[in-house]
């Protein structure tokens, strides 16, 4: 499944007439703050729970030892991330490499391992990435960072099998950057393999006209050079990997300026030849998301995601990358052995 009928006519992307121009003040305010459109909780209960969540499923992943805290993958006091490993490892793992959320400001890798768990139960390397928030940090200095994140991955561990970047909210936008990244004067050319990006912010002027651009002080030349949206749709890259795909997902009760960021993404990148599906995750928040792939049985049956990757009709969205690898490879190998890179 490519994605939604009809969706390729709707309007969209960064050119004048965006809806978000004809809101005021306040309904903008309202659209682009994600607590306030969830369902089953209050506002600052539900970022209560999503922090407690976090932290609780990260504290698990910690405690199982397979693990590597705090690697630096840069020079600058931030630049750290998490790597957590299978029980069977070997040199040609996957690696699911996540960027979080907290617009740009907040958020952390230690309270971030949300899928650790099911993850690494199915033979798949997760690396959770720190970054500068702001106001310490840029956005140009975030993409710098998380870029950089991926190189070290690749250079780690060269023998990957395949490298796949998942990011909610803001790292949603920070993953979806990667697809714009000059890998060349790097040095190496990541493996990559596929991108999940859920509920995800791609044309970044919007947000300068929220408080939310307080602590980010985003200028509108700093939004127009840090929105994929735009780079995306007047200059078209090509993936490192033909078969590199890309899910592009949105609660369904998200707001409506989230769902259209998703959409006109995702047409975008359909339009520009690159292998994406769309999915509205049925009955779940922005941040009831991430919450529910701490659960290894949780299943969407309404979002059927692995015949959007791979064809197949499992429903579990929680074996989105040993699929994506499947589909290639036919397995998700793994042999007994010590922690790659040690």
């Amino acid at each position: 499944m490519d994605g939604m009928d009809g969706m390729d006519d709707l309007d969209g992307g960064p050119e004048g007439g965006a809806p978000w121009k004809r809101m005021s003040k306040e309904e903008l305010e309202n659209q682009y703050s994600p607590s306030r459109w969830v369902v089953r909780l209050g506002a600052e209960e539900a970022l209560r729970t999503y922090s407690q969540i976090g932290n609780e499923a990260t504290k698990r992943a910690q405690a199982t030892g397979r693990n590597l805290l705090d690697v630096p993958y840069g020079d600058g006091e931030g630049e750290k991330l998490d790597i957590y490993f299978p029980e069977a490892v070997s040199e040609g793992l996957p690696f699911l490499v996540f960027f979080h959320g907290g617009y740009w400001q907040s958020g952390s890798k230690d309270s971030s391992a949300f899928m650790v768990g099911p993850l690494t139960a199915q033979g798949v390397a997760v690396v959770i990435v720190a970054y500068d928030v702001a106001p310490k940090g840029t956005l140009d200095q975030m993409v710098a960072q998380v870029t950089q994140s991926i190189v070290f991955v690749q250079k780690q561990y060269p023998g990957n099998q395949g490298i796949y970047l998942c990011g909610h909210s803001a790292g949603a936008h920070l993953a979806a950057m990667m697809l714009l990244a000059n890998w060349t004067k790097h040095g190496v050319t990541p493996n990559l393999k596929g991108f999940f990006l859920v509920s995800g912010i791609y044309d970044l002027e919007p947000v300068m006209h929220t408080s939310e651009n307080a602590s980010l002080l985003t200028t509108l030349e700093d939004a127009q050079r840090n929105s994929p949206q735009w780079h995306l749709k007047t200059a078209p890259t090509q993936p490192v990997d033909p078969a590199c795909r890309i899910l592009v997902t949105v609660g369904q009760h998200d707001s409506p300026e989230f769902h259209r960021q998703s959409r006109e993404l995702y047409q975008t990148l359909r339009r520009g030849g690159w292998k994406v599906s769309f999915e509205e995750l049925h009955d779940v928040d922005h941040f009831e998301i991430l919450w529910n792939l701490t659960q290894k049985d949780y299943v969407l049956t309404q979002v059927p995601l692995q015949e959007t990757i791979t064809g197949t009709s499992a429903h579990s969205p929680l074996l989105f990358v040993p699929l994506f690898i499947s589909s290639w490879d036919g397995s998700t190998r793994g042999g007994v052995g010590s922690v790659p890179g040690e």
